[in-house]
């Protein structure tokens, strides 16, 4: 197929415009033409890392790399690529390209794609996935172009990247309060102008590298699986060589990394969720120095989105989570090496109120001018011996006594470096509720009540409701919707050795406690319920569950139902429930699991047995 897109391409467009020869006015830049932005030493040297680490001839590279690295320059000129931040210089955006195509192909020579296919098929497809690598990352960041640059010529005529390359004498700023995570987004605008329509044909003939490039052009990396793990690890590497970091580590990093996951969740949702410095109740506080946030809310709702999007190995204990963000250089240590302070908050209409917090950086989370402004009142830690100092007013020049400690502390070296190698996150959806402080009076009984009192209802009717289930107060019909768009989505694995839910004698059985513990886990707000029923948050959702009355029951009329599972060198037990109708769940039965078999007299006579899942 590389061979039929050769012979058809039409040669790149070389534009032959002149240029006037004259200084361009004051405050003015002069456009470049593409041969002159790549001449550079530095430029050609990363073309010819480019070209070695591709698989093709000259000629074709010009086709396949050459042509829309030209366009790429053209476009991009001589700006920056970030105001503040890395590539921050005249040409900084054009070097960031070329340097993130190098990584990427560096990385890309170390798997085989598409993953899990034939040797057959992935050399077959060897060349469109590794030029679909090197576009997915010189087109990362283009967006910038449309979005967080206004461009002018010197008549004032504003120019946008759709218009064309820039034809004359131009000038550029950074507007303020832009949206810092757009561009991602608006690729979309720009890279039909960059790769031709043979290009575009020759990839969209190969679906599974397709999907996951247009999901990298629509700036949602997380949805496109190895491409998506191969532009981050780039751009991080660029990143981290032009900050003065070592970008063989951010080669290095593990494309599930714990900590990249982390902040991502933390970003994402102190731009999305959570509200700072609100007069009165919030969700943390911005100082000068330091980001505080509440300690359960963040541990809470950082699992509940990390769960939502997929991510296992988030700790159900909050103690847990707060070692594990104190163990990755994201929350800063008390002057006794914890990761919890206590802190009271004061507001300046006069509210006050002390509140266990973590204490992050905010470099951590936003870049150069996205800063909200701090808050206006005062943050005052509460130590161990009574003493109160106050970390809300402090100027940075002159640090208070704990601010000059809990700095000692700070990370710094290869946490530092983490940091900087970070990627910011795409704006990824969650189900999450309001990550306010709930109050359980606020939760209208009749909304529980109605959960309990509801007739008996029809597995097969009840199906296609449940698949748009979307309402946030937690009930037996969320969690079964929830359950369903969890494995429509791939993100709650099926028939997997620590699977929480299995397909067992042509139904659907779902694993007792774990799904529910699960459900609790990504829904905070169940706590509350549970708590004024008194009883544990799972143990809630899983009699709301029952009272749907969608699971099958054993001839003496216990609920719960024991399989035994057969390994290669071990067999368990799990206990949990058998749907009546497997439509509930899916469109398409999937096979039974071979490795379960169903126990129907092994009753546990237990409802609510406490179990390892397998």
């Amino acid at each position: 197929m590389l061979s039929l897109f050769l012979r058809r391409r039409v040669p790149p467009n070389t534009d032959t415009r002149s240029t006037a020869t004259m200084e361009p006015p004051n405050g003015l830049t002069r456009p470049e033409s593409a041969a002159s932005l790549l001449a550079t030493p530095r430029r050609q040297k990363l073309l010819e890392h480019i070209w070695q680490r591709t698989s093709v001839s000259r000629n074709q590279f010009a086709t396949l790399y050459g042509a829309p690295l030209e366009r790429y320059a053209e476009l991009v000129q001589l700006f920056p690529a970030s105001e503040s931040h890395h590539h921050a210089y005249p040409g900084g955006m054009l070097d960031h390209g070329l340097e993130t195509v190098a990584y990427a192909l560096k990385l890309r020579q170390a798997h085989l794609l598409p993953a899990g296919s034939t040797p057959e098929a992935q050399a077959a497809q060897a060349e469109a996935w590794t030029a679909g690598t090197a576009y997915a990352a010189l087109l990362h960041d283009v967006g910038k172009v449309a979005v967080d640059l206004q461009v002018e010529y010197g008549d004032g005529t504003v120019w946008h990247p759709w218009h064309g390359p820039l034809r004359l004498p131009y000038r550029f700023r950074y507007p303020k309060n832009r949206e810092y995570r757009l561009h991602g987004a608006a690729t979309g605008l720009l890279y039909a102008r960059l790769l031709d329509t043979d290009i575009l044909d020759w990839l969209s003939g190969y679906p599974d590298l397709w999907t996951a490039l247009l999901y990298v052009l629509a700036g949602q990396n997380e949805h496109a699986g190895m491409l998506g793990e191969l532009v981050v690890q780039a751009d991080q590497a660029s990143v981290a060589q032009e900050l003065g970091g070592d970008p063989s580590k951010a080669l290095a990093v593990s494309r599930n990394a714990l900590q990249r996951k982390l902040l991502e969740g933390l970003r994402y949702l102190l731009k999305e969720e959570f509200k700072l410095n609100q007069p009165q109740a919030s969700d943390g506080w911005l100082t000068q120095d330091a980001l505080w946030l509440v300690s359960k809310t963040v541990s809470d709702k950082l699992r509940a989105h990390l769960l939502s999007q997929g991510i296992d190995g988030i700790p159900a204990s909050n103690t847990a989570v707060f070692n594990v963000l104190q163990d990755h250089g994201i929350a800063l240590p008390t002057l006794d090496g914890k990761a919890i302070w206590k802190g009271t908050v004061t507001s300046d209409v006069g509210w006050s109120h002390t509140f266990t917090l973590l204490r992050l950086t905010p470099s951590l989370i936003w870049e150069g001018d996205q800063r909200p402004p701090s808050f206006t009142g005062t943050v005052t830690v509460v130590q161990e011996a009574g003493e109160a100092t106050n970390l809300g007013s402090v100027p940075s020049s002159a640090p208070s006594p704990a601010t000059r400690s809990s700095s000692a502390s700070q990370p710094t070296g290869d946490s530092g470096e983490a940091l900087d190698l970070l990627v910011a996150p795409g704006a990824a959806s969650a189900a999450t509720l309001s990550l306010t402080e709930i109050d359980p009076s606020v939760i209208e009984d009749r909304t529980v009540e109605s959960a309990e009192s509801r007739a008996p209802i029809d597995s097969v009717s009840l199906a296609p409701a449940l698949t748009s289930g979307q309402e946030q107060t937690p009930s037996g019909e969320h969690f079964v919707a929830w359950l369903r768009r969890h494995i429509e989505a791939r993100t709650l694995i099926i028939n997997d050795a620590k699977a929480l839910v299995h397909t067992v004698a042509d139904t659907v059985y779902l694993v007792s406690p774990g799904v529910f513990q699960r459900y609790a886990q990504e829904h905070p707000k169940t706590a509350f319920l549970a708590k004024q029923a008194r009883v544990p948050d799972w143990q809630w959702v899983q009699k709301r569950f029952e009272k749907l009355h969608l699971h099958r029951k054993q001839q003496d009329g216990a609920n719960i139902w024991t399989c035994t599972v057969v390994g290669p060198r071990k067999s368990r037990r799990l206990h949990g429930y058998l749907l009546e109708d497997p439509r509930v769940l899916f469109s398409d039965m999937p096979p039974n699991n071979p490795y379960l078999s169903l126990s129907p007299s092994a009753s546990s006579g237990q409802e609510s047995p406490r179990v390892v899942p397998a």
